[in-house]
């Protein structure tokens, strides 16, 4: 589970991705920025991708509990979720690997599973790994 930011890193940050102090600072905030940025077309900032991507990795591990699939955006986060059977070595049984922009596009429901999956930005293998029931996780 990535490990939660510093204040300092969050506000950082956030103050990256809105070009200005921010008025309020948490990670909730921060993904919010970036989600925007993506509604209107733009590229993130990094850091504020990072700690984004961070951020919704945590909410669907928090929201779906277990080991069953392991959900990797290299190179910010990699979690596992799901309740059912755990794999404890070597690879996993049930994999989502996905590009960061694609990442917080398909939790913002920007982006659709089976685009992504077509398009290459996500790939699932595994007979549990689709996990398009389970987004978007954003409004």
């Amino acid at each position: 589970m990535p490990k939660v930011p510093a204040y300092e890193q969050v506000r950082a940050a956030l103050a990256a991705q809105l070009g200005e102090p921010p008025v309020e600072v948490s990670l909730g905030a921060l993904v919010a920025a970036v989600v925007a940025a993506r509604r209107r077309g733009e590229q993130p900032e990094r850091s504020a991708l990072k700690l984004a991507v961070r951020e919704l990795c945590r909410t669907l591990a928090d929201a779906h509990p277990g080991r069953t699939v392991e959900v990797r955006v290299p190179p910010y986060a990699a979690v596992q979720c799901l309740a059912g059977p755990r794999h404890t070595r070597g690879t996993p049984a049930n994999v989502v690997e996905a590009e960061p922009i694609a990442w917080v596009d398909l939790c913002a429901g920007l982006l659709r599973w089976p685009d992504a999956v077509r398009d290459g930005r996500l790939r699932a293998s595994g007979e549990r790994s689709d996990l398009s029931l389970l987004l978007p996780l954003t409004g």
